[in-house]
């Protein structure tokens, strides 16, 4: 079992309600239904023909693409400074 507390927040994501449980901060969840909201209106904007469930598996693509690209980007630096430290 965790040892961490678990908090509800409520959030609006693209005009809907939702309840998230978990163990990061109120602030942290807010931050994290925003971009989501950010990306769905953007997303949306250029495509207002889509439906919610295309629009939020869109979102998503979206996301996990910008979150491979900064994890890329993290392991390059990691091996760079890595390289750095063994010289």
């Amino acid at each position: 079992m965790s040892d961490q507390k678990k908090t509800k927040t409520t959030v609006d994501i693209y005009g809907q309600q939702y309840s998230i449980v978990g163990s990061e901060s109120t602030s942290h969840i807010r931050l994290v239904a925003s971009i989501v909201d950010d990306k769905m209106r953007e997303i949306s904007e250029k495509n207002p023909s889509l439906d919610i469930n295309k629009l939020a598996v869109l979102t998503a693509v979206n996301v996990v693409h910008d979150y491979i690209k900064v994890k890329d980007e993290l392991e390059a630096l990691q091996k760079i400074v890595q390289e750095l430290r063994e010289t």
